[in-house]
């Protein structure tokens, strides 16, 4: 019975079943079928072997890469880099989008969710000129650190090891901010106004009625967009890294994504950057499933996934 009722329904359906299966086709062929090319973390490869060829290693690869200094360099990098985006980069986009709500002049609104976005659609070859330029010693900052008297002299802090996490940081927060408050302001849009109307009539102020409407009813996106942020804690902006990192910066710049493409495709070494990847995959998907399982006595005991 329950057949033949899935059955008339998928025939009923028949047309968007079509439209969605190029999805399938393209997620089958690009996501799960390299699937099989993990084996090469456990394998000696080149480019002179198939998968199937190239010989055994067992966990060597890994051996090697939790012996390295550069890889252990490059984790704490990426965990100090990633922690102050988490700290920093999440909390903006709450901020600011309900700042933006909050506005009631219609058109003023519009400019600044406008001006907002626009970093978004910045490359990072663009945002990377743009601070190299600002960031100079002849840049802007520069200009008015030393105009305001907190600088003596002007600085590059480009080169500056010690300041490339904060410069890393700031320049993802300025590019992402904008366009992280759109699904914060789609959630509080669909927020009962009889809410904020009767928080009035009991002498609510507007940050009690944020702390106690607004913050509380969008629980469940803000748990979502934080496991995601937590999962991606091991994946650092790779276009940034490339863009910002220099000789001199590389100390504090060098993260496991840069790490992981140098040695895989610029040295070769493919089992062992395999071997890297595989093991920020799982790290990245304990750390989802410990912060699905905090967040989820957040939600009255609801699991986001």
């Amino acid at each position: 019975m329950k057949k033949s009722h899935f059955g008339k329904g998928f025939r009923a359906q028949l047309p968007l079943q079509m439209m969605v299966l190029p999805g399938i086709i393209f997620m089958i062929v690009f996501c799960y079928v390299p699937i099989y090319g993990i084996v090469i973390a456990f394998k000696s490869y080149s480019v002179t072997d198939t998968i199937a060829s190239a010989p055994w290693v067992g966990l060597e690869n890994f051996r090697i890469a939790f012996s390295d200094r550069f890889f252990w360099e490059s984790v704490v990098n990426t965990l100090a880099i990633s922690f102050l985006k988490l700290l920093i980069g999440f909390t903006a986009p709450i901020i600011l989008s309900i700042l933006i709500f909050e506005l009631k002049n219609g058109w003023f609104k519009k400019i600044v969710q406008t001006v907002s976005y626009l970093p978004h659609f910045l490359s990072w070859i663009v945002v990377g000129g743009m601070l190299l330029s600002w960031l100079s010693t002849t840049g802007i900052i520069n200009e008015l650190l030393v105009g305001f008297g907190i600088l003596d002299q002007p600085r590059n802090f480009m080169i500056e090891a010690n300041s490339y996490w904060l410069i890393a940081v700031l320049s993802d927060v300025w590019k992402e901010a904008g366009w992280g408050t759109i699904i914060y302001l789609a959630t509080m849009s669909g927020i009962d106004p009889t809410y904020y109307e009767a928080a009035k009539m009991d002498g609510a102020t507007k940050l009690q009625q944020i702390f106690h409407i607004t913050l509380p009813l969008m629980k469940f996106i803000i748990s979502l967009m934080f496991i995601l942020a937590v999962g991606g804690l091991l994946g650092s902006n790779l276009d940034q890294t490339l863009v910002l990192i220099n000789p001199l910066n590389a100390s504090h710049a060098e993260v496991i994504n840069s790490y992981v493409y140098k040695v895989g495709l610029a040295q070769g070494d493919f089992s062992y950057a395999t071997a890297v990847g595989l093991a920020v995959s799982v790290v990245s998907l304990i750390l989802v499933l410990v912060t699905n399982k905090f967040t989820k006595k957040m939600n009255d005991n609801k699991s986001v996934f």
